[in-house]
């Protein structure tokens, strides 16, 4: 059979594997370079007058076609293929490919691709909230194809589609980082999929084993650099006369004195405030444990504790809601937000969120501060001038409305749902 072309790849890339898992389970066959150093080969002048971006896998076909990005290496060597299914047997199921590999790539890989650069160190700084952030948008996008995969064999139809050797790549490399055994545990149906791609006789030697990863990869700190030790001072001649014992206490103030004393804290005005009824700790306990609305519900616990004189209660508003993009971003700098006041953390409970949807979306919520001014209690945040504050009565409907909306998740401002959110406890 003659070769289509030269796929420059290595054999670890998961986007040249599927590529070449589609050649060849299309009885198509691909060559590889014969001797290929990424990071050295790509950057030479033959190469670049082929591909530009200097990008792999790139293919050159062998009537000189040449042609670079793993979506559209692999659709091409699919449509090459007679009689193959690999892209669907009509315009409907073509479409349908097209949305799985895009959502594998979009909503999956790439977020797995960004956690291994946190914890790797090659994304810096590294965060534990988007470290989160981007956990939470894998597990979301894995749910989705949990749910479609436990009804069926495949993702298209009754037989093995780009898309399913897609999905099945960008799966293989999740399971070996993010993809442990607890979250594996809830995913029976991915997992099955996996298998039967990758074990699939045409491909496995492209594919190998799996390697499942017992942990999820986590971000290890670099150790800190180990002091030099000092030098012992040389012992003093033995006909030297023994420096007199001095009394216990003055030895230690000499020591004292070698260690520069920290200047003591000043103390917060709020903790000056007058003792309040309301426990804030308690109500952050009662809101965590209750339900937020109905009978016996957090709403009900704070309205019998609150105290109006001691604490007040906030609405919380973003000032540049129009510079917003995407929903998860606008929920990660809500959660940013919040770590910024951790300073507060003794005298604030928050509850704010997302409403809309991408490039169309605002961010608002609701606070409980102590005392009856909001600065001192948000200032300790680099960017609280970027919020606009607004004081509520709890005795005016509509502020009331809001508030309980704000703190049970079900807000609506100007036809805008909350789609997300976060809480400061």
């Amino acid at each position: 059979m003659a070769s289509i072309g030269t796929l420059y790849t290595t054999p670890q890339q998961g986007k040249g594997q599927r590529i070449r898992a589609a050649a060849a389970f299309a009885g198509l066959q691909l060559d590889l370079p014969a001797s290929y150093v990424h990071y050295e080969d790509n950057k030479k002048p033959e190469f670049l007058a082929k591909f530009p971006h200097g990008k792999i896998p790139a293919l050159e076909t062998k009537d000189g076609f040449h042609l670079f990005e793993a979506v559209a290496i692999a659709n091409y060597v699919a449509s090459l293929a007679l009689n193959s299914t690999l892209l669907g047997n009509n315009k409907e199921e073509r479409a349908l490919v097209d949305q799985w590999i895009s959502f594998a790539d979009s909503e999956i890989d790439n977020y797995v691709t960004l956690i291994a650069q946190l914890c790797q160190g090659r994304l810096t700084p590294y965060a534990k909230p988007i470290h989160t952030a981007f956990l939470e948008r894998v597990t979301r996008s894995l749910n989705t194809l949990e749910k479609h995969l436990s009804t069926r064999t495949f993702l298209v139809n009754e037989r093995i589609t780009l898309a399913d050797i897609t999905v099945a790549s960008v799966i293989q490399r999740a399971v070996s980082l993010v993809i442990d055994a607890p979250l594996r545990a809830k995913l029976p149906s991915i997992i099955r999929h996996l298998e039967t791609v990758v074990n699939q006789s045409a491909i496995k030697p492209i594919f190998g084993e799996i390697q499942y990863a017992e942990k999820a990869i986590q971000f290890v700190p670099p150790p800190k650099e180990k002091k030099e030790p000092k030098l012992a001072a040389a012992a003093a001649p033995k006909a030297e006369k023994k420096a007199e014992k001095k009394p216990k206490k003055e030895e230690d103030e000499e020591e004292d004195d070698l260690v520069p004393k920290e200047e003591p804290k000043a103390k917060n005005p709020l903790d000056f405030l007058p003792k309040s009824t309301f426990n804030l700790e308690d109500w952050k306990r009662a809101y965590s444990n209750k339900d937020t609305r109905g009978p016996g519900g957090a709403l009900e616990w704070f309205y019998q504790n609150f105290d109006k004189e001691g604490f007040s209660v906030w609405r919380v508003d973003f000032k540049y809601n129009e510079e917003l993009t995407q929903t998860f971003m606008s929920s990660n700098q809500i959660g940013g937000f919040f770590n910024r006041l951790e300073a507060s953390r003794k005298y604030l409970f928050g509850s704010v969120g997302v409403l809309g949807q991408t490039n169309n979306s605002i961010i608002s919520g609701a606070l409980i501060a102590r005392g009856q001014e909001i600065k001192p209690v948000v200032e300790v945040a680099p960017d609280f001038e970027s919020y606009i504050y607004t004081k509520l009565d709890l005795e005016n409907p509509k502020d009331k409305e809001f508030f309980e909306g704000a703190l049970a998740w079900d807000l609506e401002i100007d036809g805008k749902k909350w789609v997300d959110g976060k809480n400061f406890k």
